[in-house]
């Protein structure tokens, strides 16, 4: 059943204007620039790049992880701008869930354990029946008492989403999921992923740079030089490879590039 939240009208996830300069010798190196973008509520979408792009820093801006320079970020009707860094850690806690590369999990507590983790450091009680349909989704249940080092990377990047999905966040950012896991377990994952969003309503942002991966998403955001340069429904591995290939071929920027 998918996930109720207060407003389906409002996209999950809004930037305008967003911008952010990091400091640097000489002029600062600019990683975005003015971008404008809204995720709606229960779709997946692929945010892809060069290296340098940008597609990072965006998907750090719209969580709540980085503070831009300049612009606005709504996470739903929330402008994280104007949160104290108090409330933006229990915003993050509560409606945000963060899948990334490195699986991030605690070696020192079971698969359970982290599962719940943000949940207990948050001081909110674990939805017990919500919690045994997320192990079930994953495939964990027979793991629960292991710890990370008893398990493959796929298995701990199942992990990863559980706990992601503990506190049934309105969005899921993830930032190169699959990026370490070869093609038959990235594709499990991938599909859980998309499980979520058809089955629960949730959002799913993800940064990529394997147009496999992309392929699941509804949508493609391609970035270049810390602006969107595509924006479209699901095109395929084979064009978004296209795609891809083309900004390799485009000269250097003057500017500094973005990270």
């Amino acid at each position: 059943m998918p996930v109720d939240y207060q407003d389906v009208s409002e996209p999950a996830v809004r930037v305008r204007g967003l911008t952010r300069l990091y400091p640097a010798d000489g002029e600062p190196v600019r990683a975005l620039a003015g971008v404008d973008a809204e995720f709606g509520r229960g779709t997946f979408t692929a945010v892809m790049g060069p290296s340098g792009s940008g597609k990072s820093t965006l998907l750090q801006c719209a969580a709540g992880l980085d503070r831009p320079t300049g612009g606005a970020v709504w996470i739903g009707g929330t402008e994280l701008s104007r949160l104290s860094e108090t409330k933006l850690t229990e915003l993050r806690r509560g409606r945000i869930g963060f899948v990334f590369q490195a699986f991030n999990l605690i070696g020192a507590l079971t698969v359970e354990e982290n599962i719940v983790l943000p949940l207990r450091l948050a001081g909110t009680r674990p939805d017990r029946e919500w919690i045994a349909r997320v192990i079930e989704r994953v495939g964990l249940g027979h793991r629960l008492r292991h710890r990370p080092s008893a398990l493959s990377g796929g298995q701990q990047q199942r992990v990863a989403i559980a706990r992601a999905l503990a506190s049934r966040p309105e969005v899921i950012f993830c930032d190169e999921p699959t990026g370490a896991l070869d093609s038959t377990t990235a594709a499990e994952v991938l599909a859980l992923l998309r499980g979520v969003v058809d089955e629960h309503g949730q959002t799913v942002v993800m940064v990529t740079h394997d147009p496999v991966a992309a392929s699941w998403a509804d949508r493609v955001m391609v970035l270049a030089d810390g602006r969107i340069v595509h924006d479209t429904p699901q095109p395929g591995a084979e064009r978004i490879a296209e795609r891809l290939a083309a900004l390799g071929r485009r000269p250097a920027p003057v500017e500094g590039a973005a990270r």
